[in-house]
């Protein structure tokens, strides 16, 4: 992956998860951040 794709991605999740937050707070956010962080630790536990 080179740099233009990867900064056209992260500015696409940035800019949905801006989008998502105006329309529909922030609470989930912090759910799906959690369950983010125990698919990490799963994955990493495969490694």
């Amino acid at each position: 992956m080179n740099t233009p794709i990867a900064l056209v991605l992260a500015t696409l999740i940035v800019g949905g998860l801006v989008v998502d937050t105006m329309m529909n707070g922030s609470d989930h956010l912090i759910f799906l951040s959690k369950k983010f962080l125990d698919l990490l630790e799963w994955v990493a536990f495969w490694r």
